[in-house]
């Protein structure tokens, strides 16, 4: 799959802007501030409709404007395509694929398989279980189109029963049966759910630890770990047995909305133990083994975005990512950088056909 062209209209920092972009290697470089990472997720948007950084979207038109309007044009399995996400102020967001919008969003999710790698990914070992939860759900949805289903319906399923708690808390009132009917619905959702993560985590899980040995030349081990209330009883149980708690609370304190995953290097959490050096190399090869899983369900090379891939790491440890990149034929590759020289030193290395775009 090859992004062909991207165009840009009142797009954060653009007013207008248009690229044709080389189908192997393409570096977008210049000054902090100027845009370079506005332009990679200008990309992640076409894929996922909407932007890695930024999760307002009225926040990505240009000051003082009304819209924005990004247009990407793909040669995906020898067939044009052509998808456009545009967003008018007090309206709705619009995406559509040749001409015609998505009446589903999600419809739309895993069409443009993409992986970004990002100085924001540190939000992944720094933040709360969210961040982690969310990184699952984006890699198995791309594949999964039930999976997302289940997600969106139990996510839905899930504010209606907060709702219900408050409404108790309020009215000083309890209904045991009501409360079982969104039990029920939590239950079958949710154990698909934690049954389709657990079994993706016993694939990538190998995939990443095989990821980080390259990329660390095996001088340290590390794991992930699972962390779920399921693997302990059946999530009815669990509702039913968390009840004077959750009327407590007025909200749902137990379920797959509490999963999380455990980072770890030398059997320490990485958060605490880890150098920043360690900690970057950690979530590049959670990032290519994400690469490597999606690849391998959808028979497509996803689109990979580096931004800012030197932040934390010296020059020698990217480059041999580039050439671990380059030898398993990784498909489009979108670059990110400060300095033009340094980049395409670096690139010159792996010996494919590349383009410098200077912001």
């Amino acid at each position: 799959m090859i992004l062909k062209s991207l165009s840009l209209l009142n797009y954060k920092n653009f007013d207008s802007k248009s690229f044709v972009f080389n189908e192997k290697i393409n570096c977008i470089v210049g000054n902090n501030g100027i845009g370079k990472t506005n332009v990679l997720d200008a990309i992640y948007h076409l894929s996922f409709g909407k932007s890695y950084f930024n999760p307002i979207a009225s926040q990505n038109i240009k000051h003082n404007e009304d819209f924005f309007v990004v247009n990407g044009d793909y040669l995906k399995n020898d067939k044009s395509e052509k998808v456009v996400v545009s967003l008018k102020r007090g309206q709705k967001k619009m995406i559509k694929r040749n001409g015609k919008p998505y009446e589903k969003f999600s419809d739309h999710i895993g069409f443009l398989p993409l992986v970004i790698i990002s100085p924001a990914d540190r939000d992944l070992i720094i933040e709360g279980s969210t961040t982690r939860r969310k990184f699952i759900d984006t890699v198995i949805s791309q594949s999964d189109k039930n999976y997302l289903s289940d997600l969106i319906n139990y996510n839905k399923v899930l504010s209606q029963r907060n709702a219900l708690l408050k409404y108790f808390a309020l009215n000083h009132t309890f209904n045991a049966d009501t409360i079982d009917v969104y039990n029920l619905q939590l239950t079958d959702y949710g154990t698909r759910i934690f049954e389709k993560r657990n079994a993706f985590l016993n694939t990538f899980i190998p995939i990443f630890k095989a990821r980080y040995e390259a990329i660390s030349n095996g001088k340290e081990s590390v794991s992930v770990n699972y962390d779920s209330h399921l693997f302990n009883t059946d999530l009815h149980r669990l509702l039913k047995n968390s009840i004077n708690k959750d009327r407590a609370l007025h909200y749902t304190s137990v379920g797959i909305h509490k999963d999380d995953l455990s980072f770890n290097i030398a059997e320490h959490p990485i958060k605490k133990f880890g150098s920043q050096g360690q900690q970057k190399s950690f979530l590049i090869a959670l990032k290519l083994a994400q690469f490597d899983f999606i690849k391998a369900q959808s028979g497509v090379n996803p689109i990979l975005l580096l931004d800012d891939i030197f932040d934390k790491l010296d020059e020698n440890r990217v480059a041999q990512i580039i050439k671990l990149v380059n030898k398993e034929n990784f498909g489009q590759l979108f670059i990110s950088d400060t300095h033009a020289e340094r980049t395409e030193n670096v690139i010159k290395q792996v010996h494919q056909s590349y383009e410098i775009f200077k912001l």
